[in-house]
């Protein structure tokens, strides 16, 4: 039995303690069915690799986190026709499986696409759970129509300076017509967003509706809420117009949804996962949504929000981009690469 090196956790728990990430040896897998096995060269550190990371009980000798990759083909499952040995992949991987902190992993085909080719395999790593989750919320959960097939409408983007909020930012002004508000509160933040293409930014540490008031814009029809739903969310309920669309990606205290009710507003909940989770029939979507925003990197459209380069992917190096994770104040994606 060949073995590979990866990086994992036997006992969930804080990041500071010294066992809370460690470096593991483990059996290489194989590929079946519709399974790609990659070879890894590059990741991303996302928040819900802490969220597991600090609750997720283990089942077997260990559990590897890890969801971005960019890597190699080396092996196909009997049924997979998309991929071939030798192609350059990228994708978010799923929540129920081991994950990419390994130096080869499985993967469903479904959920995978070629990479763009104009970016380093670090700078890729930074897009694909960020990217998918975005394009979700925007054109499956919020049905945002493509530019120049909607009315004049407002998005507003509430902790806009991190990973999903800076593929947002680029997908909403690139694919739609919406005039796109981001919120950040520190000069940093405001600068970075505004690189990326807001017409506008807020700060969410003062009253967001009368900033939004002295815009003079069209009407807030969709919010996109990234953080902090529960402080916000009574605020978010007076911004939005009549009929207008919640979503939102985290984890709230209790929201009183019957705030919703006199403007008819409707609230949508987005994780990626869920396709995989569940094996929907539409799996293949994030396969498709992949490949086009590889074609979108590659026009020079979306740009890698990949902001800091940790070195190699250990337990040493995954320990500090899990602690920076967890401050609450990184912009844009931490990524690693190589063994």
């Amino acid at each position: 039995m060949s073995l590979m090196k990866a990086v994992g956790y036997r006992q969930p728990g804080a990041i500071d303690a010294p066992d809370s990430l460690i470096d593991l040896e483990l059996p290489r897998p194989q590929a079946a069915g519709r399974d790609l096995l990659v070879q890894v060269q590059a990741v991303s550190v996302n928040p819900v690799d802490t969220k597991v990371r600090k609750g997720a009980p283990v089942t077997g000798d260990a559990r590897v986190l890890g969801f971005d990759a960019v890597g190699v083909v080396v092996e196909v499952g009997p049924q997979v026709t998309l991929f071939k040995p030798g192609d350059e992949v990228w994708y978010a991987g799923a929540i129920d499986r081991p994950g990419s902190n390994a130096e080869f992993q499985l993967v469903d085909e479904r959920i995978v696409a070629l990479r763009p080719r104009s970016l380093s395999a670090a700078d890729a790593a930074a897009l694909p759970l960020t990217g998918i989750t975005a394009w979700e919320l925007l054109f499956d959960r919020l049905q945002v129509p493509l530019a120049g097939a909607g009315k004049p409408s407002t998005l507003l983007i509430v902790g806009a300076a991190g990973g999903v909020g800076s593929v947002l930012i680029q997908l909403a002004r690139q694919l739609t017509g919406l005039t796109v508000v981001a919120t950040a509160s520190r000069p940093e933040s405001r600068a970075w967003v505004s690189t990326l293409g807001a017409h506008h930014v807020i700060d969410h540490r003062q009253p967001m509706a009368l900033q939004i008031a002295a815009l003079g814009l069209p009407p807030v029809d969709q919010v996109i809420s990234l953080t902090q739903t529960d402080q916000h969310f009574a605020q978010l309920v007076e911004i939005l117009a009549p009929q207008g669309k919640l979503a939102l990606i985290d984890d709230p205290d209790a929201i009183d949804v019957r705030l919703l009710k006199r403007k008819s507003l409707s609230l949508h909940w987005e994780l990626m996962f869920t396709r995989s989770l569940y094996q929907t029939d539409d799996m293949q979507a994030q396969h498709d949504l992949l490949s086009e925003l590889a074609k979108l990197v590659d026009q020079g459209a979306v740009r890698s929000t990949a902001r800091r380069h940790l070195g190699k992917i250990n337990a040493a190096n995954l320990r500090e981009a899990h602690r920076l994770q967890e401050t609450g104040t990184v912009i844009g994606k931490i990524v690693l690469e190589g063994f």
